[in-house]
């Protein structure tokens, strides 16, 4: 049962230390699931085939049309055991108490697991034997193929067309003079309607690129985007943000040198279960039974979901 004492680390938004769990929680697509083995996105992939014109009497079709399905996602867990000793907790018990030290590891613990799961909405799954987040690279593969012919939540994409993302295959390293043709070309495939990118991630390599092919009036922040702790600077009207750097996330791909994801963030959803959102995983404290010491273990459990690929893409260059 989740600590009712404790509050989730995850309502607070300086938690989210990665752009697009920023977006995500901007948008209110932070959506807890209450249970189930499997985490369902509903999606429509086809028209009704019932629809049309008609005039004055005529039959209309009612035929069975089977328009809706879903992409499925399995629980991914994380989990941060936080311990102190028995000598610790002498340590820093009474009028001596410099701090409360269970607390103060807590907090560390935290930032560890944010810092996890930031790293993990870059990954295909495959990590750490199976068990990590599937994240952007199983969303947006870094190669053409894949995007075409792999499976994705349980979905083929050999099958379904329409659950193919945009991905190019490798691009040669861009310039200043080029990189905004290889962003032109990305939007125009990634655009609907009103269906566009609206954030754009990139590593350092794309980043200095970009940023060095806008002139200076054209360069210009979004202030709600920059209170979140991310300055970024426009393409259209997306938000490019820089994830790389100290600690960045974006460059995944050995031998790569340039990365950049657009993502559409209205079908892309944090689904955490609701008692396993970053909370300790009993409100009572744990003790080794053979050691004079004492445990608390900080868990999440949910899934990174995604309920239209064809509106997300990716640009590798080697």
């Amino acid at each position: 049962m989740q600590n009712q004492g404790i509050k989730s680390p995850w309502d607070n938004r300086r938690t989210y230390n990665n752009a697009l769990l920023a977006r995500l929680n901007q948008r209110g697509n932070i959506k807890p699931v209450s249970g189930g083995s499997i985490i369902y996105e509903e999606l429509s992939f086809q028209a009704n085939p019932n629809a049309g014109w008609y005039s004055g009497y005529d039959l209309l079709p009612v035929n069975a049309a089977d328009v809706i399905s879903a992409a499925q996602f399995l629980f991914k867990q994380i989990a941060v055991p936080v311990v102190i000793s028995g000598l610790e907790q002498l340590q820093n018990a009474g009028k001596e108490q410099m701090i409360d030290l269970m607390e103060a590891r807590l907090s560390v613990a935290e930032s560890s697991m944010a810092n996890l799961m930031a790293q993990g909405v870059y990954s295909d799954g495959t990590g750490y034997g199976g068990k990590s987040i599937v994240g952007l690279d199983a969303v947006a593969p870094v190669t053409a193929t894949a995007s075409q012919t792999n499976t994705y939540a349980g979905i083929s994409r050999s099958t379904w067309s329409f659950w193919r993302a945009y991905s190019p295959g490798t691009q040669t390293y861009p310039t200043t003079s080029t990189i905004q043709g290889y962003m032109n070309t990305a939007w125009a495939s990634l655009v609907r309607g009103m269906d566009r990118p609206d954030l754009i991630i990139m590593d350092s390599n794309f980043w200095g690129v970009y940023t060095g092919s806008l002139q200076l009036i054209q360069r210009f922040t979004d202030p709600e985007q920059a209170n979140l702790g991310f300055p970024s600077v426009k393409f259209m009207d997306a938000d490019v943000v820089l994830d790389g750097g100290i600690g960045g996330y974006a460059y995944t791909v050995s031998g790569s040198h340039g990365s950049m994801y657009l993502l559409n963030t209205k079908y892309l959803r944090l689904r955490p279960h609701k008692d396993r959102n970053m909370v300790p995983l009993s409100p009572n404290r744990r003790y080794s039974i053979n050691q004079d010491a004492e445990v608390q273990i900080l868990a999440w459990a949910g899934a990174l979901t995604c309920n239209g690929a064809q509106f997300q893409g990716r640009v590798q260059t080697n």
